[in-house]
């Protein structure tokens, strides 16, 4: 296996302590840090987070603090579930063979049967003819993303409008680690409000305000927002939950 020259994490204590420091250092590794406040500088990382959450939340029971538990079950099925940017499993990119699954040994599908009658001596040869052949299939890979990332690069600015508030309106903000007010369960709804918008800066940073006239946060930026549409003001600015980024009512 080898040392890889350049491992990219976030800002958790888990990777900045003595222990990763001596690790770097001993094997000349570059260790670098996402930027905490704007995780699209991590995009590849935070586009696999999002898929994998989704998986979560479907597996996790009413008590979302047993998710660590149902994390190795979520990755395999990451991992084995073909993926329309590259028309291939991530399992078959990495090891150059579809996974086999455990259904396909209790209840032998063909290509186990099949398998288990070719002499070893074959099927080393045809796993060595797998193998030499990653290099191709990982090509491949890399042809289908280029056009997929274009494809989805010209929808994204269709459809993409810059977000713009004026003082006065109600929005709701976006949940982030950095501002250290999220206390709730693992996979709980990622936007809070409503605020209001009580300064508008240039660059398209904005001052919020709750029910009390009390600013929670320092300015944040535009990106970090969405105009409110309910119809009332809750009786406190937390009350409210969007259960989807689409959705923006009171609960």
């Amino acid at each position: 296996m080898k040392i890889p020259r350049k491992i990219i994490s976030d800002n958790g204590m888990a990777f900045k302590n003595t222990k990763v420091h001596e690790f770097v250092k001993k094997y000349k590794i570059e260790w670098r840090y996402s930027s905490a406040y704007n995780p699209r500088a991590n995009g590849l990382a935070e586009a696999f987070n999002k898929v994998l959450i989704r998986i979560l939340r479907k597996t996790v029971g009413v008590n979302q603090r047993n998710w660590h538990e149902k994390l190795p079950e979520a990755l395999w099925a990451y991992r084995i579930t073909h993926r329309t940017a590259t028309q291939a499993t991530p399992y078959s990119l990495v090891y150059g063979t579809e996974a086999v699954l455990p259904i396909e040994v209790e209840l032998p599908s063909l290509r186990v049967a099949m398998a288990s009658k070719i002499p070893l001596t074959k099927q080393i040869r045809l796993r060595l003819q797998e193998l030499d052949g990653m290099d191709k299939r990982r090509l491949a890979a890399k042809q289908n993303l280029e056009p997929y990332q274009a494809r989805m690069t010209r929808a994204y600015e269709k459809l993409s409008r810059p977000r713009a508030f004026r003082k006065g309106e109600l929005v709701l903000m976006l949940r982030r680690p950095i501002t250290g007010r999220h206390h709730g369960p693992k996979f709980a709804p990622n936007w809070e409000g409503p605020y209001i918008i009580d300064q508008v800066y240039d660059g398209g940073a904005y001052l919020l305000a709750d029910q009390e006239g009390n600013h929670p946060i320092s300015p944040i930026n535009g990106r970090y927002l969405k105009k409110y549409h309910g119809q009332n003001y809750p009786d406190s600015p937390n009350t409210h939950r969007s259960r989807e980024e689409g959705n923006s009512t009171v609960d």
